[in-house]
Parts: structure tokens; sequence; C-alpha cells
């Protein structure tokens, strides 16, 4: 039977972060692939700037400002945590090894949380407003032909629909720029925490060691320009169709945006259709193999959270 002592239970504390980071290590999250990471140093980042697409124009008389949005774009930070407990008695008598995979797992966990946290975006931007107040996947997104904003608003769509189509949503987006699709607001990395003295209320009420992590994040959305939902066929046709659309997207006064699609994320259930649209050499053409167009265009992005 061991003998629960300070130095016991520093090696125990040292051990289990062991493994928490062995689990940290070991997993291979895809958020980043769609979302930047923001640093936040407050309860709320606000993002007037979303409206405002930088460029230039000739010089002539003073500079021309443009105001913040009046509808400022804020995320809020939220609170997360994961907690396990230990009981003394497994201490006592020595079965720590069954817990070894339970703070491994925790780590893993840890490391995957902004998947489980931003995949959803996708799926939610289809009824959640971004920048524009607008949902971020809409039809009708106003752009304005003049520079100053003085001008009519035309609407412009970042979704491709068709109506009789049942099957699961995929998109096509643009990573490129150094602002992505999606934003992963970080106010507080994720910590590993031990309340192991023995002294504890917790350990003399309910004989527990406690363990935690807890991080604080916030999540929300970039420009809705680098990102097109399709609720469509995926085959060649649509994705042509979305790659297009998104060249063709303009600023306020007409400018184009330059954007170059070079992601296509799909759920599990599509990995196949999209790969042979962007892996096969070949293609199939009333009977015929042709060159495949596509091969090579885009990344694709299988989400295992969609």
């Amino acid at each position: 039977m061991a003998i629960i002592t300070v130095a016991l239970l520093n090696s125990l504390r040292t051990g289990f972060h062991k493994n928490f980071q062995k689990g940290l290590d070991g997993a291979e999250p895809q958020f980043e692939k769609i979302a930047s990471i923001i640093p936040s140093t407050t309860a709320t980042n606000t993002y007037g700037w979303l409206g405002q697409w930088p460029g230039f124009r000739e010089w002539i008389g003073e500079r021309q400002h443009k105001s913040m949005q009046e509808k400022a774009y804020q995320i809020a930070n939220k609170d997360f945590e994961s907690s396990v407990a230990v009981d003394r008695n497994s201490i006592e008598d020595e079965q720590l090894g069954i817990f070894n995979p339970m703070f491994e797992e925790a780590g893993r966990a840890t490391k995957m949380f902004p998947d489980e946290f931003i995949f959803p975006q996708l799926a939610a931007g289809e009824t959640t407003e971004c920048y524009d107040g607008q949902y971020f996947f809409d039809t009708d997104h106003p752009v304005n032909a003049e520079v100053d904003g003085s001008g009519a608003d035309t609407s412009v769509s970042n979704m491709i629909v068709d109506g009789t189509y049942t099957g699961p949503t995929w998109y096509v987006m643009c990573t490129s720029r150094a602002l992505k699709p999606f934003i992963y607001q970080e106010r507080k990395k994720a910590q590993f925490i031990a309340m192991t003295s023995v002294n504890d209320e917790n350990v003399y009420t309910k004989k527990e060691f406690r363990y935690g992590i807890d991080l604080r994040a916030g999540k929300g959305y970039g420009f809705w320009q680098m990102a097109i939902a399709v609720k469509a066929e995926c085959n060649a046709d649509n994705l042509w169709k979305a790659m297009e659309l998104m060249r063709s997207y303009t600023a306020d006064g007409g400018r184009k945006l330059g954007l170059k699609p070079n992601l296509m994320v799909v759920p599990g259930t599509l990995e196949k259709a999209a790969t042979k649209l962007l892996a096969r050499e070949f293609t199939n053409e009333g009977g015929v193999a042709v060159d495949n167009e596509l091969k090579g265009k885009l990344d694709l992005l299988v989400a295992e959270q969609l």
C-alpha cells in the first residue's frame, strides 16, 4: 500500500501531465486550415475593419478615409473546462496505470477542441450573421457600386443551391489570405491544473484528487467572400461554378478582390466523390476517358466534424 506524501503527489502530477502532453502531441486538428487564430486580451474583440477591403487608389486631393462599420462585429470569449477525478484509494492501492489513458485522451481532446468548436460554424453560417448583418452564407450580401457607399447596393450570393438536392452541403474556400474565412479567437491557452493537496476539501469529503484543463476562446466569421456553401451535387460542373463565383467577387466600388479558391471542404460521406474530382488523372465523359481538368486545382479537406 502506497503512503500518500507530497513527493508522491508531485510525482503523480508530473506523470499525469506527461500523459496529457503525449495526447496533445499526437492529435492533428484541422481547424487551422479554414480558421485564423486571432489573439485576444479582453472579454470581447471588435472587428469593425471587416467591412473594409484594403486597396489603393490614385492619390488625387486629400486621402479618403473609410469609416468603420456602424454595426461593429464582435466576438465574445467564453470559458471552457474539462475535469477528471482520481480516487484516493486508487493511489493508495497503486493502481495508477489505469488512469494513464484517461489523461492522454484528455490531452487529445484539448488539442482537438478547436475542431469541435469551429467546424459547426459552417452549418451555423446559414443562420448566423457576419460583419455585414447578413447570414454568413446568404444569397443577398450587399455590395455597393460606389467606393464611398453612396450608391445602391447589389445583392451578391455565396451559396449555390439546387432545390432538388438532398445530400450534405460542401464548401469551396480561399484560405491563402492573411485572414481565413473563419476566426478562432484565443483568449487563454489550455492550462493543466492539479488540485492534489491532502488538505483539499474534496480529498477530505470525497476521497478525490482533482485534475482539470480550462481555456477561454471565441469564434466567428471573417470575409464571407472567401467561402461558398454548395447545396448541390458534388460534381465538376458545380465545383467550377463555385470557383467562378468566388473569382467574380468585388469590393465596394467594383474593384476585383482577386480571390483564388484553393480548398474544397467536404464531410466524410462525400470523400469519394471529391477525390474523384480532384485526384484522378482522367474523367469519363460520354464513355470516353479525357484528362481531368480539375486534378490538383484545389486541396481537399475531409472534415471529420462535419
